[in-house]
């Protein structure tokens, strides 16, 4: 998912006007809009599906460093059992 320039920065002032079709835009399109306010970027609008998404990957990440500096610092059998739980959180996002 990446911000598309030209299509999806919009300045605050038309989100005030248009919100309600702000958020079918959103809800259709799955892309997030920035919003830009006196001319910079100041928040992002994302539908709550990418957002819960983002917020799993964000987990997952967090798990499998957790996991990574496990196994750095365990020893041989306990390194096992630290790469299959690496191996259980990847096969989440595989499928």
């Amino acid at each position: 998912m990446s911000i598309i320039m030209s299509k999806n920065i919009e300045p605050l002032s038309e989100f005030r006007k248009n919100s309600a079709d702000f958020i079918k835009r959103i809800k259709e399109e799955k892309e997030p809009i920035l919003l830009t306010q006196h001319g910079k970027s100041a928040v992002v609008l994302l539908e709550v599906s990418e957002y819960e998404k983002l917020i799993d990957k964000s987990d997952l990440l967090d798990q499998l460093l957790e996991q990574s500096d496990d196994l750095n610092e365990e020893k041989s059998e306990e390194k096992v059992t630290a790469r299959s739980k690496i191996e259980e959180y990847l096969s989440k996002w595989r499928s």
